[in-house]
């Protein structure tokens, strides 16, 4: 069983596509992805042979360079950022996801209302590293903790987080209730495609006897897609390609399943599914069916 809304997702899709289009139709110059466009490093690695490296700072562009572009990757960069390329004269193409740039667009208009606005997800990914800068010091990680004298606040998520630990931590909030709050706000600031995705992955692994999730090892949203997995079919593995299937895991098993995270080509999907179907003889469906 082959899930039919693995791989990449819109907004994925569309970086993909602007950087690929950029380097075919500009002039020979240099080009760079603000850390790696997607969390994939295969992908990762076609731009790099089409000539798009990768940078962690703008500081790493000095002198006599010719005239950089600089690609914002899908999940956005820090306000500052954008700030000093502009500053700098440095041009960039934004490939920021449209679902991030909402978030974004949802922080900044909250905080310039006077909300402390709370993030949920992870800390250290640079989707909420930016979406915390929008916030101009009013925008924090939720950690399960209010502090007391705060009279409006707001929550966003991750666009990558389960729909249930959104839901979980406004309720979080409330039961955290104090007399000096006046106003509490909460905005799915969830990507649907996150949702459907994760759903089919819950789907899928009910029905199948092992469970194989494609994509980047460093994806957040693909291993969320393996916890899901793994939460309900222990026999769930995460892998990056092909290469690292185990013939071994299909001993005895009758129903394997596929899916993949959103920064996953339909490509590496289908090496892998070959792959399988090469080691077990079986035959390919796709979707969770009955």
């Amino acid at each position: 069983m082959v899930a039919t809304h693995g791989g990449f997702c819109f907004g994925v899709k569309r970086a993909v596509d602007i950087a690929f289009k950029a380097v075919k139709n500009s002039e020979p110059r240099p080009m760079f992805t603000l850390g790696p466009l997607i969390h994939n490093p295969q992908v990762v690695e076609q731009l790099e042979r089409e000539g798009i490296g990768v940078i962690q700072s703008l500081s790493e562009i000095g002198g006599g360079k010719g005239d950089p572009v600089v690609i914002i990757r899908s999940h956005g960069v820090p306000k500052g950022t954008l700030k000093e390329a502009k500053e700098r004269g440095i041009e960039i193409l934004d490939a920021t996801c449209p679902f991030v740039k909402r978030a974004q667009s949802i922080v900044e208009s909250l905080a310039g209302e006077g909300y402390l606005i709370l993030v949920l997800g992870d800390e250290f990914h640079p989707e909420v590293q930016a979406l915390l800068s929008y916030g101009d010091g009013n925008a924090t990680i939720w950690d399960g903790t209010l502090s007391q004298g705060v009279k409006k606040v707001a929550m966003v998520s991750q666009t990558t987080q389960p729909l249930e630990n959104l839901k979980r931590a406004a309720r979080e909030v409330v039961e955290s209730l104090s007399r000096d709050l006046a106003e509490f706000r909460v905005f799915n600031t969830i990507c649907e495609s996150t949702t459907t995705r994760q759903n089919e992955c819950a789907s899928l692994a009910r029905k199948a006897d092992l469970m194989i999730v494609v994509g980047g090892a460093n994806s957040a949203n693909t291993g969320r897609l393996a916890e899901i997995a793994r939460s309900i079919q222990p026999r769930t593995y995460h892998i990056e390609t092909e290469d690292q299937l185990d013939p071994g895991w299909f001993e005895g098993i009758k129903r394997i399943a596929v899916t993949a995270g959103a920064s996953t080509p339909d490509w590496i999907i289908e090496r892998v599914v070959a792959r399988i179907v090469e080691k077990t003889g079986g035959s390919i469906r796709y979707g969770a069916g009955n």
